[in-house]
């Protein structure tokens, strides 16, 4: 029985160290475009105000290379409390006007995000899904 309860314990602690940990967010994340249904991959990080950014770091479409390195995620600030990044902006490739956007972690393989205009209430949520590397990108 202790075991177990150690165990259960362990379990608690080492999420709720994970949770806290603003930097969680970084890494590259891959992504279904929900206009397009093609995938990306985007790289998050901390930038050098503190905010975090995203930029796109593979397209499955080639003819979409032109995007590469595009910094199309800014003003992601975390907040502990809620254990939420809030306060993005996404300016989608292609398209007029940006999104305002927040994000959650739900665990450590996926990332909820939750893009909208105006009020978020009439919004898109979609998953993102870390993985280890950027993939080759092919011609």
């Amino acid at each position: 029985m202790k075991k177990i309860l150690f165990s259960f314990i362990f379990v608690l602690l080492s999420m709720s160290v994970f949770a806290q940990n603003p930097d969680a967010i970084c890494g590259i994340f891959h992504m279904v475009d929900p206009f397009s249904k093609e995938g990306s991959q985007v790289e998050i990080y901390r930038a050098a105000n503190g905010d975090y950014e995203g930029k796109v770091v593979w397209v499955e479409n080639p003819k979409k290379k032109k995007f590469l390195g595009l910094v199309f995620l800014t003003t992601l600030r975390y907040n502990a409390e809620k254990k939420e990044y809030q306060n993005g902006t996404m300016k989608y490739p292609g398209k007029a006007g940006t999104f305002s956007t927040y994000m959650s972690i739900v665990d450590d393989k996926r990332l909820k995000v939750r893009g909208y205009w105006g009020v978020a209430a009439f919004g898109k949520t979609m998953y993102w899904y870390r993985e280890s590397k950027v993939r080759e990108q092919k011609d």
